[in-house]
């Protein structure tokens, strides 16, 4: 018999299920796409119920296409978008489609929350209420739904649904908890103070739980729906970054994650809840019990590659690109890239500064500029390290992850900005790894998530800082950060000039 848990990873495209054992192999996978509707310009939403369609078809696929057998299936647990509000009714039915993470539609809310609340919110969060989280959101439900919002009964975020559906109990995890920036960080409770504020009664807010913790068995209902058994049993999971983390092997305080998608991500394991970095950096509850992680987003990473890749190299190989960045040296030949292209959010949270090369010069060949847009996103990463290191941290491994993992120049160029060790992983599973790995630690497999890494995380690829480039980069990132306050009234007139151009 081989026993295994099922990691649910609630994506904003797909649901990828996966089946992993006991020794931390992945012996099954199934995935399946869901609509994004966007109605509007900002908004972003989804059926609920088209969640819970496409994580049964992808279970009744585990059981019927991949041939494991439900009593094998004894645990699963959950990874989910952040900050999506879904509201119930009194009968737990769903009230209004899904706001997502990406919906920018409340940004009058946010004014809102900051003119009446100012630096408190952000004391008792840890967090500044951007748009994206689940507060401005309601937020505006109540001001722009009110007939919605009198009816609901209860608050869910995305993947905490699609566990309510399994087994019929209402629970939200802390790490997701947190994103909602409803939750007093330090007491671990929501915050009475924040709700009194906005008029919103505690009763929609869920109980809280660990995302290890036990939320219920497998129902009747869903048994007979998915095929699943009912002795198997559900835990709290966690959300998308919590989960990525502990799937990176994110335990310890010396440990960073480097990943790199169309944003990029610095994420820190904290083991304090008092720490707070005054809303710069983002604040959450870890996954991991009694401890937190911090993040910095830089919101063009791998998107300033992609975009200069298709400007000016359309027809050519993406990994012959990249590679090209060896010709250059480290410094691109004196060359800088500041990534802001859609505009930045840490630790500059400016939606309209914009991206520069600065210090063309005629020598300049083309794998000059693919090294500066490689080094320039890292020297936005650095920036969130300096924020880390003002506060006392140090790290001693950095785990990339993402594109920033597929090369081997780009990890050695992190090495060296970063000074500090870079490993990438021989099985890069991301949250539905780390949701697997909660359910494994939730059923008792193992005593504690630490203990289930060193099983189910392996590292393949080592870089090492080289001491040469490191002085070189060291200099250059003081240079980089000049670029910021140096251009950022030139492109906020850039910006304003192309938006009143447009409107004529």
């Amino acid at each position: 018999m081989t026993k295994c848990v099922l990691g649910v990873d609630l994506g904003t495209s797909a649901v990828k299920v996966s089946a992993v054992t006991k020794d931390g192999n992945i012996i099954a996978q199934e995935e399946m796409g869901f609509p994004l509707r966007q109605p509007k310009p900002g908004y972003a939403e989804q059926d609920p119920e088209d969640w819970v369609s496409a994580t049964t078809v992808a279970i009744v696929r585990l059981i019927l296409t991949d041939k494991l057998k439900p009593e094998e299936i004894k645990g699963i647990s959950y990874s989910g978008q952040m900050h999506g509000l879904v509201l119930l009714d009194k009968d737990n039915q769903v009230l209004r489609p899904a706001m997502l993470w990406n919906d920018t539609r409340s940004t009058k809310q946010r004014e809102e929350i900051m003119a009446k609340m100012g630096d408190r919110f952000i004391e008792i969060t840890h967090n500044q209420p951007l748009e994206g989280f689940t507060l401005p959101k309601l937020l505006w439900v109540k001001e722009n739904q009110p007939e919605i919002f009198a009816k609901a009964r209860t608050m869910l975020l995305p993947k905490d649904y699609v566990r309510f559906r399994m087994t019929g109990n209402l629970a939200i995890d802390y790490s997701d908890a947190t994103g909602t920036v409803m939750l007093d960080v330090e007491k671990q409770q929501w915050s009475q103070e924040i709700l009194d504020a906005f008029d919103i009664p505690v009763s929609l807010c869920p109980p809280l739980v660990r995302s290890i913790d036990d939320t219920g068995d497998i129902d009747d209902w869903y048994a007979e729906y998915s095929g699943l058994s009912t002795d198997t049993k559900t835990f709290g999971g966690g959300a998308d970054n919590a989960c990525g983390a502990v799937g990176a092997g994110i335990d310890s305080p010396t440990k960073v994650l480097s990943s790199i998608g169309t944003s990029g991500v610095i994420l820190k394991y904290e083991p304090n809840k008092e720490t707070n970095y005054n809303g710069v950096l983002q604040y959450e509850d870890h996954a991991i019990p009694d401890a937190f992680y911090s993040m910095g987003v830089t919101l063009a990473a791998g998107f300033s590659l992609s975009w200069f890749k298709k400007t000016f190299a359309d027809d050519e190989d993406f990994t012959s690109v990249v590679e090209s960045a060896a010709k250059s040296t480290a410094g691109a030949n004196g060359l800088l890239f500041a990534p802001y292209i859609v505009g930045e959010r840490a630790p500059y949270a400016d939606a309209d500064i914009r991206g520069s090369f600065i210090g063309i010069d005629g020598i300049h060949k083309r794998y000059d500029f693919v090294r500066a847009v490689l080094e320039g996103i890292i020297f936005s990463f650095r920036d969130l390290m300096d924020e880390y290191e003002a506060k006392g941290s140090q790290f001693d491994t950095v785990v990339s992850i993402g594109g920033g993992a597929k090369s081997p120049l780009w990890q050695q160029i992190q090495a060296n900005i970063f000074n500090t060790r870079v490993v990438s992983l021989k099985n890069e599973q991301g949250p539905g790894l780390g949701a697997s790995m909660l359910a494994a630690v939730g059923l008792g497999w193992f005593k504690s998530i630490s203990e289930c890494t060193k099983v189910f995380v392996q590292f393949k690829d080592v870089f090492l800082p080289e001491p040469k480039n490191v002085k070189k980069y060291q200099q250059l990132h003081e240079i980089y950060k000049k670029v910021y306050p140096s251009t950022k009234e030139i492109t906020h007139e850039l910006v304003d000039y192309r938006r009143k151009n447009q409107e004529k």
